[in-house]
């Protein structure tokens, strides 16, 4: 299938859209397991975007992502995205979502807690919590994944410093990374058949790297021996679960729960791929991945914004019907961020 150029395929607009209408449409549904989903909303494939007062709420997901796409542009103004222009910029926008009024949107305890402790002058990474690899971490990278003109280093530095403000046990990080990889190959029109082979061989390449410049001494934090053991521990959980993803993602039941194969999602590692997997069962059809995504037993709203990530990436701005693009929370925001970064 040949896709149009990044130009006209507004590959960054297409992803945030679909990050935020994934989130959407998983809110309602994220503590339910799959009988009381369907008891409430109906068919799977027919569930509609949940709107009141004329708009689609978002949770926290939507809210942590706009929070690090603002830190990136701040961090860019003042010269390449590198870590001494990141860290205090994202750390700020944390703070600042910490203690917004509209943080209320069930965030999970790691990002609130580790927030509470970056609002100070301690070290970053006396604050972050070392031994959750929540998907938290992840479900917020997406921006750093539509970014144009960053090298290798730049993307995953960025990816796991971001997460390791929140979440530094090194699987968060590893997902992290992975997650802003897959968004970026597929902003870039790599076939979906091939993405997870894709993505395996990167964490094959990566495994023993730990990105010293952009996490400081944080491994020191954690029981492991070296730098290097600290960073292996990550990458192979998420070897160990894109394994897992590639072994079913052709033979993979649509009608069954996508967390039966790999995961409820609540951690970074299976976020990751249980949002991959929605994403590669329908790779044309983006609306029909997001529904499976938000009818899941999981953590739907986090599933359903990574596949969102995902599909927009691919297809683009046009995925998304405009009586859906148009009523989703910060849509403003949403789109100044999409057009800034496919220009």
């Amino acid at each position: 299938m040949n896709h149009a150029p990044t130009a006209v395929k507004r590959a960054a607009t297409g992803s945030l859209i679909g990050l935020a209408l994934g989130d959407a449409l998983g809110f309602p549904t994220e503590f339910d397991d799959v009988p009381s989903i369907l008891a409430k909303c109906g068919p799977w494939r027919e569930m509609e975007l949940p709107v009141r007062d004329g708009k689609a709420y978002v949770t926290d997901d939507t809210q942590m992502a706009l929070a690090f796409a603002r830190g990136i542009r701040t961090a860019m103004d003042t010269g390449v995205l590198a870590p001494d222009h990141l860290t205090g910029p994202v750390r700020e926008e944390f703070v600042d979502w910490y203690h917004s009024p509209d943080n209320n949107r069930a965030p999970g305890t790691t990002c609130l807690r580790a927030c509470e402790l970056l609002d100070g002058d301690r070290l970053w990474q006396d604050a972050s919590r070392i031994h959750s690899k929540g998907c938290g971490a992840n479900m917020r990278v997406t921006p750093v994944g539509l970014v144009p003109g960053l090298s290798d280093e730049q993307r995953a530095g960025a990816a796991q410093l971001q997460a390791a403000l929140t979440h530094g046990h090194p699987t968060a990080l590893a997902a992290s990374d992975l997650t802003a990889r897959a968004v970026h190959l597929l902003a870039r029109g790599v076939d979906p058949a091939g993405l997870v082979g894709q993505l395996r061989s990167y964490a094959y390449e990566n495994r023993s790297r730990y990105h010293e410049e952009w996490l400081g001494d944080l491994w020191t934090r954690s029981q492991d021996p070296s730098a290097r053991h600290f960073a292996e521990r990550g990458w192979d959980e998420c070897l160990a679960v894109l394994e897992r993803l590639d072994a079913v993602q052709r033979t993979a039941d649509p009608e069954l729960d996508p967390c039966t194969y790999t995961g409820d999602g609540w951690i970074a590692e299976e976020a990751l791929a249980t949002g991959l997997l929605c994403f590669l069962l329908f790779p044309d059809e983006p609306l029909t991945a997001l529904r499976r995504a938000a009818c899941t037993r999981g953590d739907s709203d986090s599933i359903a914004a990574l596949a969102g990530a995902f599909a927009g990436a691919r297809l683009g701005a046009d995925a998304w019907p405009g009586e859906w693009a148009d009523r989703v929370e910060y849509r403003s925001d949403l789109v100044a961020f999409g057009a800034l970064w496919d220009a």
